[in-house]
């Protein structure tokens, strides 16, 4: 099972973001020294998957140019200079097992589209699927045990994420209680950890406005073939600078909920 490849969408151009992703692709924004993209993959390595395929658009070449100087950049190196130059790496990664393709999906592409492009890369009856901008402290085994037990096409992850803005409670014009940062507790959103088994691709084609979100998905539902997975721990996506300033100060205070692996 452990041979499941994840697939990570980081081909967008993080347009709510701009501040940041006029510079680099959002998967590349930093939480502390290390891009939101690796604390993703950290978070499926934790459980033992660490067989990736990103689909790249949007300064895809940056993600490439990162995984290809990966250990030089995160390493000590000894390099000796002459006619034959040689680099001697100090050291190992705790990342040395992981294996990454990186596929490129095309500039204006929707998500679907992406997915639908990447087919030839899955290899085995399910695969997993998440966004390259958000973390979470999500048991991707308990989620993936949850997909093998209903064998339906989709599990998608809800969440209940926390509101932007104070939640009041009020009767008549009198307020009778304030959350200043309350659970949505009514319904739940899509969370972005996604199980599916390959009969997905027959609901995609590579159309760049193939977008999962809506008409694929909402026909597998029509289907009856899209489960829900509760998540009721941390869970938050990076979509604007606000986002971005809460993620790197909960890491830089160690009060991260989304790192469950070990330094």
């Amino acid at each position: 099972m452990n041979k499941m490849k994840v697939v990570i969408l980081a081909g967008g151009k993080g347009t709510r973001i701009a501040e940041e992703s006029e510079f680099r692709p959002k998967p590349m924004i930093r939480i502390g020294e290390k891009p939101i993209l690796w604390h993703i993959m950290k978070i499926y390595d934790r459980y033992g998957f660490s067989d990736f395929v990103i689909c790249l658009g949007y300064k895809g070449e940056m993600i490439k140019e990162y995984f290809l100087n990966y250990k030089t950049m995160n390493s000590d190196f000894t390099i000796t200079l002459g006619k034959n130059d040689s680099i001697q790496l100090n050291g190992n990664s705790s990342e040395d097992h992981w294996k990454v393709t990186l596929a490129d999906t095309g500039l204006e592409a929707m998500t679907g589209s992406r997915i639908k492009k990447i087919e030839r890369y899955i290899e085995g009856d399910i695969f997993m699927m998440t966004y390259g901008d958000g973390v979470a402290d999500v048991n991707i085994k308990e989620l993936v045990s949850f997909h093998l037990s209903h064998n339906k096409i989709a599990t998608l992850t809800g969440v209940h994420p926390q509101s932007r803005f104070g939640e009041l409670l009020v009767e008549g014009k009198q307020v009778k209680a304030f959350a200043e940062k309350p659970n949505i507790t009514k319904g739940c959103i899509n969370g972005g950890f996604f199980v599916f088994n390959r009969r997905l691709f027959d609901y995609l084609t590579e159309d760049d406005d193939c977008h999962l979100e809506k008409e694929p998905l909402e026909k597998i539902v029509r289907d009856g073939e899209l489960m829900v997975y509760f998540h009721d721990g941390f869970w938050q996506c990076m979509d604007t600078m606000r986002d971005m300033t809460l993620l790197n100060n909960l890491w830089k205070q160690n009060q991260a909920p989304w790192k469950i692996w070990k330094d």
